[in-house]
């Protein structure tokens, strides 16, 4: 008998440690479920990292004064306001870019009889480019520009003389204004140079003020152009010197007509160095040709002539800034 009891609970023992051991059925499917929901967290970079914001902005300001001065010239106070903007967006291949080139600038001199207040210069260009990268550095991509000026502005004593009136309006906002957009492969090597390509682009020039659509290659009976052609753009932009910026771009137009071949060029350069942390040094250049734009030329033996010529303008400016 002892040996009976002895021999059942030692099979009692080890069921119960056989059914501590082994889950039941139930119990091993809670605990499936559980680690079904457990979800593996990955680290993501924020998306704001992929943003980069950068740019220059700034007043600068020159003031000239001669008296008795024998090689001429005039006294002028002269100040321009300006800014250069960047919105770079990079992920996966995806990439975005655009620019904001602006400024604007008045000129005071006393010696000026009349109109002593005069424009110095204005420029709104904007552009923005989207691209889907399909192989490496290379992008299919839509880019989209505009350009314009702020206000008004004259030739001052002009070529064709008027006896009633000493200046003759040249420029306004929107007179002229040219829209691009386009279809292209874009190349980006890097983050410095990128070349722009476009077999298939549209050109909008506005004049909406008639007296100047005749300048500017407008239908006088229209407010605006449309012309569709061939667009090349490379650009340079290069910030990795602390406190140095440099940016140039150069855009060719040249529209599916008989003129093809005769490309229009925008060239812009600006170069701006940063120091003692509010001062800045900074030099502008812009270049354009325009197949279409008028310009007066010099009276003559053979009279008063207008064709298209080379536009060249300089800016050297010392003046407070931030760059970033």
């Amino acid at each position: 008998m002892k040996r009976f009891l002895l021999v059942a609970g030692i099979f009692l023992m080890s069921v119960c440690a056989v059914n501590a051991q082994e889950p039941t059925i139930e119990q091993a499917s809670a605990a499936a479920k559980a680690a079904s929901s457990v979800e593996v967290k990955t680290k993501e970079v924020p998306d704001s990292l992929n943003w980069k914001f950068s740019g220059i902005v700034g007043a600068n300001m020159t003031q000239t004064q001669l008296v008795n001065w024998a090689a001429g010239g005039n006294s002028n106070l002269t100040g321009i306001i300006f800014a250069n903007l960047f919105l770079n967006y990079k992920k996966g291949n995806i990439a975005w870019d655009s620019n904001l080139d602006t400024e604007l600038g008045a000129m005071f001199s006393s010696d000026f009889n009349r109109y002593p207040w005069r424009k110095a210069s204005d420029k709104f260009n904007f552009y923005t480019k989207f691209g889907w990268e399909f192989h490496k550095t290379w992008f299919l991509a839509i880019l989209g520009s505009f350009r314009t000026q702020y206000m008004y502005d004259y030739d001052y004593e002009p070529v064709k003389a008027d006896p009633h009136n000493d200046r003759i309006l040249s420029s306004r906002c929107l007179n002229p204004s040219y829209t691009d957009l386009s279809v292209g492969i874009d190349w980006k090597p890097n983050d410095i140079f990128s070349v722009y390509l476009s077999p298939l682009a549209g050109r909008l020039t506005t004049a909406t003020y008639k007296p100047l659509r005749e300048k500017y290659g407008v239908d006088t009976n229209k407010t605006f152009k449309m012309e569709v052609g061939l667009t090349f753009k490379a650009a340079v932009t290069y910030d990795k010197i602390k406190n140095l910026k440099i940016f140039s771009a150069i855009t060719l137009f040249t529209p599916y007509t008989k003129k093809f071949g005769n490309f229009n060029v925008d060239w812009d350069f600006m170069i701006s160095y940063q120091f003692l942390k509010v001062l800045n040094v900074s030099l502008t250049t812009a270049l354009r040709y325009y197949d279409e734009v008028m310009i007066p030329g010099k009276v003559s033996k053979h009279g008063y002539t207008e064709c298209a010529r080379v536009q060249f303008k300089e800016v050297l400016g010392l003046g407070i800034g931030y760059s970033f």
